[in-house]
Order: C-alpha cells, then structure tokens, then sequence
C-alpha cells in the first residue's frame, strides 16, 4: 500500500452484526476497515466501508496473506460464536473457534509486529455475580462454555501482553441492541436468538409468537431485567479504546453498558409502541441458569475512554431496530 493509503486495521469478523458498524465507525474516522470473516455468521452486504477478505481466523495461511496485504496497524477482534445454548451442548465448537481462533490471531500479531488490539468480549464472563451493578474486578465465573471461552480468551490476550508487549483492551458488552441509525446495516442472525428482533418478527408473523422465560422473579414486574446498550454506542467504544491505547500498555477491560436495568416487560411494550400492536407471547418456565437482574457498572470506561452511551436510551434502540427489521421485511418481501 502506498504512503496515500488510509491506514489499514483488520477487522475480525468484520461482516458480523457488531462489526460492521465498528467498520462504518472506523471508516467515519479516516481509517480502511478490512473485513476479515470466515462467512459463517457474515453477511457479505454488511460489508460497505472497506475490503472483504474471506478467511478463518485459524487458517494461518490465510491470515498471513490478509496482514501482508493490507499491513495493519491495529486489530479490532469480533470473530467468534456467540450462542450460549449452543455451546452447552456443542462446547469443542466454542473452544475451537474463540479460543483457539484467538490464539492463532494472537501469534499472526506477534509474528507481524502488530501491537494493539480491541477484543470484543461479554458480561457473560462474569456468570451470576453476587450484586449489582457489576464492576470488572468483579469475581469471573462463566457458567456456561460461551463465556469460558471469552474469559480464556482474555486471560491469553493478557499473557501476549505481558510476553510480547501488545497493548490490548477487552470490551465487555452487556446486551447489544438496535441498528445503524442511517440504516446501513442492523441486527440479522440466523439463527435469531436475540429478545428485540424475536419481538419484532413476532409482531410482523415474520417468527412464531414469543416464549417469555418466567414472570416469577423478584424484580419490579416479574421479569428478567437485563443492560441495553445500543450497538452504534458499542462501535464508538471501540474507536475510543483504540485511541486510549495508544498512551497505555498491557491488558485492560472495560464494562460497555448503561449501568440501569431494563426489564424484557418493558422492551415488549416498547416495541409494542413502536409497531402499534401488541406482540404475542405466551409465559414459559424460567431458563436455567437465568439470573433475576444482570446490569453494568460502566464508570471506568466513562472515566478512562471518555464514553458515554449517547443513544441507549430503550425507546432509541427499539426505534432503530422497528425501521431495520421493516426495511428488510420489505426488500425480502
């Protein structure tokens, strides 16, 4: 690349749902995201703001030719399986993948010389804390192989940095909602498990009517209560840690929330208000391993990135998530 280029940072499941609007974020800034996703999970229309290069994050070979292509300055790392169910009764495929994935992108740093790193992990590192809101420090207790397996990943980011002086930040995510605002791109898993796209479909008879898991916990109205964090706020988290690593070495992690508690009542009847019509569901059991309240203490990335969430709010989420969904209702119609 000559001296002209825009400086280039790989983008580890870059055509992913967080990804792509962690590329459009990253391209707003001057900078060339290069999309580097195995296509699994990927959509290849999500991908709008720099080049595609289809690979493994395990494929060496692969990896290799991407760095030595567009020489990056920087990784941001999204690439991984996130179905908690999923990786209970399939647990090699996480390890697989995020761990091991994570090692084999760890060692194409360290042999390219590429020193900074924003890895995309979860509150799902922490299990069932014993209070909320939830600090990092406090105890990280996965209790299932999804988290474990982000926690690991963690736990070797650390140690590269220790041994070969990368300089990483670990984005713990609570609950990631909502779309672009512009409408660029949104939220699109196959298959959907996320409770605001379930909602929708549910209301449209694009999916079936929804399962609500207990109505029997000790919160305000019986419901989980849970941290949403709009995903356009996430992107900009991540452009900030990427600058706060510049002036910081070693591993760090940051809660990426709101620091209050929305209940899956309340996010029915935002989209309730949203679409005009109520959204039919039926009351199940609770899930196991469900816990009654699950919120962020976001103060240290408010205090060290200088972020705060600026579109988090439930009714913006919903509002952006509705005009998606309806937009790709409507193309696939």
């Amino acid at each position: 690349m000559n001296n002209d280029s825009p400086i280039a940072i790989l983008v580890t499941g870059g055509a992913g749902y967080v990804g792509a609007h962690a590329c459009k974020a990253l391209a707003a800034r001057g900078y060339l995201p290069v999309a580097y996703d195995n296509m699994v999970y990927g959509h290849r229309e999500a991908v709008k703001w720099g080049p595609l290069e289809i690979g493994d994050i395990a494929d060496h070979a692969a990896l290799d030719a991407a760095i030595e292509k567009y020489r990056p300055q920087a990784v941001m790392h999204f690439a991984a399986f996130t179905y908690v169910g999923e990786s209970v009764t399939d647990p090699g495929k996480y390890y697989r993948n995020n761990v091991a994935g994570t090692l084999s992108l760890l060692e194409a740093m360290r042999d390219h010389r590429i020193d900074r790193l924003v890895f995309s992990s979860t509150a799902a590192t922490y299990g069932k804390p014993d209070s909320v809101p939830i600090t990092e420090g406090a105890v990280k207790a996965p209790i299932n192989p999804y988290g474990q397996s982000k926690w690991t990943a963690e736990q070797m980011i650390a140690d590269f940095c220790a041994a070969h002086g990368l300089r990483a930040a670990a984005l713990r995510y609570f609950n990631a909602a909502g779309a672009d605002p512009d409408g660029e791109v949104g939220e699109l898993h196959e298959p959907e498990a996320h409770l605001i796209p379930l909602a929708m479909q549910a209301v449209t008879g694009d999916g079936p009517p929804m399962t609500l898991f207990g109505d029997d916990y000790p919160t305000p109205d019986g419901t989980c209560i849970r941290d949403y964090i709009h995903v356009a706020d996430l992107a900009d988290a991540h452009l900030r840690a990427f600058d706060w690593l510049d002036g910081n070495s070693g591993a760090h992690a940051f809660n990426l929330g709101t620091g209050r508690g929305v209940s899956v009542r309340q996010v029915l009847d935002a989209v309730e208000r949203v679409a005009g019509k109520p959204v039919p569901h039926s009351i199940g059991p609770r899930r196991a391993g469900d816990p009654a309240e699950l919120f962020s203490d976001p103060s240290k990335a408010n205090r060290e990135l200088g972020w705060t969430p600026k579109i988090s709010d439930l009714d913006t989420i919903v509002a952006t998530a509705w005009a998606w969904h309806r937009r790709e209702g409507a193309k696939n119609g």
